[in-house]
This record gives structure tokens, C-alpha cells and sequence, in this order.
């Protein structure tokens, strides 16, 4: 199977079956039934590794093509419109923006078309866990977890393909939130272990370990042999554009048995399309447990909301049947608007705009510090997952999405990140050890953004140095690799990502 290390027209080949890719002979070009020969060639050409980190590539600066938001970097600097949209486009982001923010409360409410909250929930808002459209972070001492979160589950029927089965009494997540008159599910508290890591040159870095805890359980004891995982939730630029890489380009960088033995076995997450009966390819969701970017903010309504929508109708959220107080509660259906909570056109409006948030433009770019630990990150073999650009699909649904030139820095795909990361939890395609590739581009802005810097899917990792040292299973050469590194190699390496 093709690598990172091949040629453009390996890296980019992939058979005409989704089921298995398989890479064709190096020299031929690319199956992706969206381009004429003359577009692979731009392709191929725009997409290929760089062989001189003496400058910039062309369009660098640009790391969402027409899309990148270009103006002053500052605290709302995730939060503006693809660059590219249309006003009519403008004013449905705008709409979509507002439902975004939007503070639910329970029912019955005077409010029209605002009630319907939980009754159990772990925010009133989408804004609430990714505030200014950035990532969430553990709660800072004395603050009750909103951006945090935890998966639950027990383990299900392997033999009749189901691994996980929701907590027969809690559901799929924990809930530390209730509407008035109802209990919440209990409490999560988080503590955590040091970790002493020494470099090759002496310095230490100190990792810290968390351990989770519920507490004051509402509900009864949970079974005892539930399965948990944390969360913090994701910033939110460029998903629009992820959503526009054509598949053939994700599948081409699949090496599951790692047949080119470069430690590195990137797998796709398949998932059953209900619309056809057939697979259709994860993209988004720490483990890639999700096709598209409206099925996340489906979810995302009904899990963390406990907001019904035409996708997700359930207006009880996350109540289990064994919550009979909570499936007792009233809930926000209104038969004048329609039959769920949030009907059409409001997660249309939200799905929008959430794949509409612009990507900053990148800072330093021809700073020769920032291009030595460019040259560094492909040494390395950081690129081997976090693969930098892609040309997008021209038949991408948005029309400003179309055939742009992107700098996302994720392969999409499933990656064993080792033991030190495993949450011990299959999800989906994913096992207990295996993540997808985060993308990195706007990693630079996360302490501008959110005003502290978290990383990794817990929000452990303090700096980006920790986050790197937390690699394992296939990042370990990688990790190794920058643990090795002199400091002003590594200063190099960190600066290069403060850029992106």
C-alpha cells in the first residue's frame, strides 16, 4: 500500500473498489472520477512533498485555498465566514451562527421554539463546549466540566457485529446536568498523576496523567464492567473542507498491514450508510465514528443538548428506559413548528455554518526558524499522518469548497496511538488503542482562541510538547525522534506548529 515517503502518483492511487484499495503501479495516475487528465497533473504537481525547506511553498499562507479568513488574528479569529461564500451564503452562515450560540431551556418555556433542553445534558448550547468555535479543555480547579465529557458503554455482541451497547442505566455518555425537578446523573471529577519524562539532552518534561471519577450517582450503581472514555470537543475550522477531500484521496494513504513496513498502518473507518445500504467512509469524531458534519451536529443536539432533530427524533436525548423520571419529563415538541425540537431548517442552518468556519491564514511562514522545523516535522516522519495538503473534490456539495488547494495536516484515518492514549474502548471501526488523525491546522491559535492551551482528546497535554510525548504505538519513531532532538531542534519543530 502507498505511503507518504512514494511518489504523488503512488500516494494519490487507489482502485476502483471502496471495499479494499488497493495501489496500482506508482506511475499511474490517480483514480479520482472528478478530474481530467489535465486537473491530475495540476494535482500531483500542487500536492507533491517538498525537496527545498529553504522557502515557502506556493500558497502555504493559504491553508483553506479561497476559503482562508485573512484579517487580523485574534480572540474570535475561528469564528468568521469562508472568504469565498456568496451573501446570500453570508446571511445563512449568520442564521446558522445564531442557533449555534443559542442558550436552550427547558420546558414548557414562554420562550417560541427554545425549549426542550435535556432533560439530562452536558450544555445548553453548541457554543457552550466549542467556545468561540475552538477546542474545549478539562475544567480549570473549582469548575464543574462543560467542554469535557465522558463516553459510556458496555461491551455488546461481537458475533452479531455490535462491540458496544450503551450503560443499561445511563446511555451512551454521562451527564452532569438536569432540568429543574430532575436529578443529573452525578458528578465527574478528574484528578491527576505526574509523569516525569527525561530528554536526550537531560531536560525534563513533565506529563500529567488523569484518572476519572463519577461521583453522587443519580440514577443507581452503573454495571461493572462499563467502559469509559473522555472528550474534550474539537475546534471547528475547516470541516467543510475535510468533508470535500475526495475519498479516493484518503483511501490512497490506507496501509493496514503496513506492507511498506514504515511502522506506519493507517486504517479507514468504515461505516454502514443507511441512505444505500452500503460503507460509507468516517471523517469526523475523535475515532472517525462519523460520516459528515451534519450527522456530528445531530449527535451532538441530542447527546450533549438533549435537542431532538429530524435526524436524531428522540426528544428525550440520552434517557434511558430505566430513567423513567426523565422519560416522564416534558419535553419541547411543538406539532405548529414541527415534530421534533429543532426542526428543518435548524440543523441545516448549523450544519452550515459549522462547515463554513473559515481557517486562519498562517503566520511566519518564510521565517527560517518556522521552515527548519518544517523541514524537521517530514524528517521526522510527522507527515506520514499528519499529511499536509490535499486539492479538494470539484464536485464538493458547497460550491466554495470546489478544487482549493488545503492544508489540513491529517490523513483522516485510523492510527494505534499506543497504550499511554488507549481508552480500551472500540468505537465504530475504531479499536480501544486507535484515534484518527487530528487535523493541525489553527493548532497555532489555540491558546489566542481558548485562551489556554489543552491537547490530544482529553485535553491532558498542556503544550504541544506534551501532546508530541504522549505518542506511542505508530508515533513512537516519530516521538522518539523529537525526544532526541537538541533544544534548539525542538524549539524549530514547536515553532513550525505555532505557525499553523
Amino acid at each position: 500500500m502507498p505511503s507518504a515517503h512514494l511518489s504523488v502518483a503512488a500516494i494519490l492511487c487507489v482502485a476502483a473498489s471502496l471495499a479494499m484499495p488497493v495501489c496500482a503501479g506508482a506511475d499511474e495516475l490517480p483514480h479520482r472520477d472528478d478530474l481530467s487528465p489535465r486537473d491530475r497533473a495540476r494535482v500531483a504537481k500542487v500536492t507533491a512533498k517538498p525537496d527545498d525547506f529553504s522557502a515557502p511553498e506556493a500558497f502555504e499562507a493559504m491553508p483553506g485555498g479561497a476559503t482562508t479568513y485573512l484579517k487580523r488574528i485574534n480572540v474570535n479569529a475561528f469564528s468568521f465566514p469562508s472568504t469565498n461564500l456568496s451573501f446570500e451564503e453570508q446571511q445563512r452562515f449568520a442564521l446558522g451562527n445564531g442557533l449555534f450560540r443559542k442558550l436552550w431551556v427547558s420546558s414548557p418555556s414562554s420562550t417560541n421554539a427554545s425549549d426542550g433542553l435535556g432533560p439530562l445534558f452536558n450544555a445548553r448550547s453548541c457554543q457552550g463546549c466549542h467556545l468561540k468555535d475552538g477546542r474545549g479543555h478539562p475544567p480549570r480547579e473549582g469548575e464543574e466540566p462543560v467542554a469535557l465529557f465522558l463516553r459510556l458503554s458496555v461491551p455488546g455482541e461481537p458475533e452479531a457485529g455490535k462491540l458496544l451497547r450503551p450503560e443499561p442505566t445511563y446511555g451512551g455518555q454521562f451527564q452532569n446536568y438536569a432540568v429543574p425537578g430532575l436529578r443529573a446523573e452525578g458528578r465527574l471529577d478528574i484528578s491527576y498523576t505526574e509523569k516525569p519524562v527525561t530528554l536526550g539532552d537531560g531536560t525534563v518534561v513533565t506529563l500529567r496523567v488523569p484518572h476519572y471519577r463519577m461521583t453522587d450517582l443519580g440514577y443507581g450503581p452503573m454495571a461493572p464492567d462499563v467502559l469509559t472514555s473522555p472528550r474534550v470537543a474539537p475546534q471547528m475550522i475547516g470541516l467543510g473542507l475535510l468533508e470535500a477531500i475526495h475519498p479516493a484521496d484518503i483511501l490512497a494513504n490506507a496501509d493496514p498491514d503496513d506492507l511498506d513496513g514504515d511502522g506506519i498502518s493507517g486504517r479507514p473507518s468504515w461505516l454502514p450508510d443507511a441512505a444505500t445500504g452500503g460503507k460509507v467512509l468516517g471523517r469526523f469524531g475523535w475515532k472517525a465514528e462519523e460520516p459528515t458534519v451534519r450527522a456530528q451536529s445531530a449527535g451532538a443536539f441530542n447527546g450533549d443538548i438533549g435537542i431532538s432533530t429530524p435526524d436524531a427524533p428522540d426528544p428525550y436525548g440520552d434517557c434511558t428506559a430505566a430513567q423513567t423520571e426523565c422519560r416522564s419529563m416534558p419535553t419541547g415538541e411543538q406539532a405548529n413548528l414541527g415534530p421534533t425540537e429543532a426542526p428543518d431548517p435548524i440543523l441545516e442552518l448549523v450544519d452550515f455554518y459549522a462547515r463554513n468556519l473559515a481557517v486562519p491564514h498562517r503566520r511566519d511562514v518564510d521565517d527560517p526558524q518556522v521552515l527548519a522545523g518544517k523541514a524537521l516535522f517530514h524528517a521526522l516522519g510527522c507527515a506520514s499522518c499528519h499529511r499536509p495538503k490535499y486539492v479538494t473534490s470539484r464536485k464538493a456539495e458547497i460550491e466554495a469548497h470546489r478544487f482549493q488547494l488545503i492544508w489540513p495536516y491529517t490523513d483522516m484515518l485510523l492510527h494505534d496511538m499506543g497504550e499511554g492514549l488507549a481508552d480500551n474502548r472500540p468505537l465504530a471501526n475504531a479499536t480501544g488503542r486507535e484515534w484518527r488523525t487530528p487535523p493541525l491546522w489553527g493548532i497555532g491559535l489555540t491558546e489566542v482562541v481558548s485562551g489556554q492551551e489543552s491537547y490530544l482528546h482529553d485535553g491532558r497535554a498542556r503544550t504541544l510538547e506534551e501532546a508530541i510525548l504522549w505518542h506511542g504505538g505508530e508515533g513512537q519513531a516519530a516521538r522518539d525522534g523529537y525526544a532526541a532532538l537538541e533544544r534548539e531542534d525542538r524549539e524549530a519543530l514547536l515553532r513550525f506548529l505555532k505557525s499553523l
